[in-house]
């Protein structure tokens, strides 16, 4: 640690590439501040700010348009993927799928900012057909900026950042080990929140082979779409649902019997969405409400999947 400036003065550029793309891939790994590094290292003389944000641009359009083309052949299983893979899978889907639709393409100018927004905006923008040359142009615009900024950042405030190499040098070994500490921390952090969540959640589920009874028995019960309106685009429905989300929770409630079977069912991991909901109708008395265990991938496992099948508006 000893030689800690003169390593980033050497390797400065590789080391914003490698950052960048492992960072992209969806790697933990904290790559803005090794910008705010390289700029703060760019007015000492140190690195080159065009060198830097070159490698910064490379590194997210291979990552993008990897994700992209993966997005674009295998569509809602990459999404399942990479949101399993996250450190917040539970609210990885909807909440991106959200921001995309309201944004489209253009929120990949920013989607880098956002975490977990910027592992999913690539392959949505695939999956949902955006054409490659505007793909494109959005990804290159959005790693500018990001990169910029980071970069810019620290060129604004060096002084401070080079007071931290200082304190670093001194430091020795010791440095590495509270860096990695940091980072194990939060790690640990985000593991705990994503349990605390699940707990939140932990209702009882039915299986798809107690729906199907259900069903054949003559008890007729209510199927519930969860899923946000771009999941719904991205796949087909339960023939018959119901979409939650074009209705008003209290009028839907106030019609229904509350001995009916309420069964809802989401798209994402750990059925998160289809578990909110489905603790709304507990919440309100309907005792016999639950979400569907594996979600729309344990229907279309089980069932043909008839094309064209729309759910029902309120």
């Amino acid at each position: 640690m000893s030689q800690l400036t003169l390593l980033i003065q050497q390797y400065g550029v590789i080391l914003v590439f490698g950052t960048v793309l492992l960072e992209q891939f969806g790697l933990p790994i904290p790559a803005f501040p090794v910008l705010i590094l390289a700029g703060a290292m760019a007015v000492d003389g140190g690195a080159s700010w065009q060198l830097c944000l070159l490698a910064v641009l490379l590194a997210c359009l291979i990552c993008d348009y990897f994700w992209f083309s993966a997005g674009r052949y295998y569509g809602k299983r990459v999404l399942r993927l990479l949101c399993r893979i996250s450190l917040s899978p539970d609210s990885c889907v909807n909440q991106t799928e959200d921001r995309f639709r309201r944004y489209g393409p253009k929120s990949l100018l920013v989607s880098k900012f956002v975490p977990g927004f910027n592992t999913i905006a690539a392959p949505m923008s695939g999956a949902l057909g955006t054409r490659t040359r505007a793909f494109l142009g959005f990804s290159a615009s959005g790693a500018l900026l990001w990169g910029g900024t980071g970069i810019a950042l620290g060129a604004i405030f060096h002084d401070s950042v080079d007071g931290i190499l200082a304190m670093l040098d001194t430091m020795g070994s010791a440095a590495l080990m509270v860096l990695a500490a940091l980072l194990a921390l939060f790690v640990v952090y985000k593991y705990v929140e994503r349990r605390r969540h699940r707990a939140t959640l932990a209702v009882p589920r039915i299986a798809i082979a107690e729906l199907k009874a259900l069903m054949e028995g003559g008890h007729d019960p209510l199927i519930i779409d969860a899923r946000s309106v771009t999941a719904q685009a991205l796949e087909h429905a339960i023939p018959g649902a119901l979409l939650y989300n074009s209705c008003e929770p209290g009028q839907l409630m106030a019609s229904l019997d509350k001995d009916r079977h309420i069964v809802v069912y989401c798209s994402c991991p750990n059925d998160v969405t289809a578990a909110q909901v489905a603790k709304e109708f507990l919440a309100n008395g309907f005792h016999r409400a639950r979400p569907l265990h594996g979600g729309l991938d344990a229907w279309h496992a089980h069932h043909a999947r008839p094309e064209g099948a729309q759910p029902a508006p309120c």
